[in-house]
């Protein structure tokens, strides 16, 4: 039988896990509360009106700027504030009261597309003092889920008529139509494009394999040797150039070729002014109409002399157009050649005197 000492030590553990149990749940409850300010925190309650519940659940949280600071309490209909019939009562933390204005807004928004609903608190621009107990929040203008896919609808039709366009399209391709058509269906095109394939792969190894031109380019290393060599020589053909070395040298380099050019310029230019200025033959016939009138009168003539000549006019005229005229001459040439050929041949002949006496 155990001793009342012992009896009176169980009852002591006893009684100390009972106090520990109960520092726990204390515990656990101020954890779960945390989000309200504890559960001994002092709470107000705020109120909003909304046009539609949108699935908001008595208990849901309710945050401001993100971060939850309460709960919904309790929803219910209020037939006399239409247009907003909806009355959502709201309990949060009065250390949260520093964030909340008078003029805040509230909305109820959903946690993605199929998440739980809630109201959050927005005083972004709210600049008034903080609301009391049971003070009203006006709603905002935030959309709900059934707003946002009413506003969708438009986005929804432009994507539904693409995709028959793209049916269009895909049907086309299929019948052979266009050349994509045809690229797609025509084996023949396919052969061909595949043939070609082919002959590149070849030509590209017979390039890798350093045959022909295009081989011996890529693979022999004399085209490279040369274009060193090639480019070696115009490194010293430019440093000679520097240097001032041969005729391109000089003109880069002597002042005396530069000296030259600028007066053969300025002559020109005194040339061209002294024209100008009517000096010279030059400037007579560039300035002076007397004789540019001469110059006119002589080419008249000439002209006219030509076009004499040109109709069979005059001596020269016979002798360009008369055909028997030139004959003649020629003949006339003919005869001086034989005679002077006889006479050299038997000058005698035609030497001899012959007398006669009667």
């Amino acid at each position: 039988m155990p001793s009342r000492k012992e009896i009176q030590w169980s009852q002591l553990k006893v009684g100390l896990l009972v106090l520990v149990a109960m520092a726990v749940l204390i515990a656990l409850i101020f954890l779960m509360s945390g989000s309200t300010g504890g559960l001994f925190a002092r709470k107000i309650v705020l109120r909003s009106y909304f046009p539609n519940a949108a699935n908001l659940k008595q208990g849901a949280p309710v945050t401001l700027e993100g971060v939850t600071i309460g709960n919904v309490t309790h929803i219910h209909v209020v037939p006399s504030r239409e247009p907003t019939p909806v009355e959502v009562a709201m309990r949060v933390g009065a250390e949260f009261l520093d964030g909340i204005h008078t003029d805040s807004t509230t909305s109820i928004t959903q946690a993605g597309v199929l998440g739980d609903s809630y109201v959050d608190i927005d005083s972004e621009r709210a600049s008034g003092p903080r609301p009391g107990n049971n003070a009203e929040l006006k709603a905002g203008g935030a959309p709900s889920l059934q707003d946002v896919i009413r506003t969708s609808q438009t986005s929804i039709q432009d994507v539904d008529t693409l995709i028959v366009k793209l049916d269009k399209l895909i049907d086309t391709l299929n019948s052979r139509r266009g050349t994509f058509g045809e690229l797609i269906n025509n084996p023949d095109l396919y052969k061909k494009i595949s043939q070609l394939t082919d002959d590149f792969h070849t030509i590209a190894s017979s390039i890798a394999e350093g045959n022909g031109t295009l081989g011996k380019l890529v693979k022999d290393e004399s085209l490279y040797n040369h274009l060193d060599s090639a480019v070696e020589h115009m490194d010293h053909i430019t440093a000679g150039l520097d240097q001032g070395n041969g005729s391109m040298g000089k003109f880069l380099h002597d002042d005396s070729f530069y000296n030259n050019l600028n007066a053969a310029v300025r002559s020109t230019h005194e040339l061209v002014a002294g024209i100008n200025e009517g000096h010279g033959a030059i400037g007579k016939l560039a300035k002076d109409p007397a004789f540019a009138q001469k110059l006119d009168d002589t080419v008249s003539h000439l002209d006219g002399l030509l076009k004499d000549i040109d109709e069979g006019k005059g001596t020269l005229g016979q002798l360009a157009v008369n055909r028997s005229l030139y004959d003649h001459a020629d003949q006339t040439m003919e005869q001086a050649r034989d005679f002077l050929k006889g006479f050299r041949e038997n000058p005698k002949k035609y030497l001899t005197i012959n007398m006669k006496i009667f």
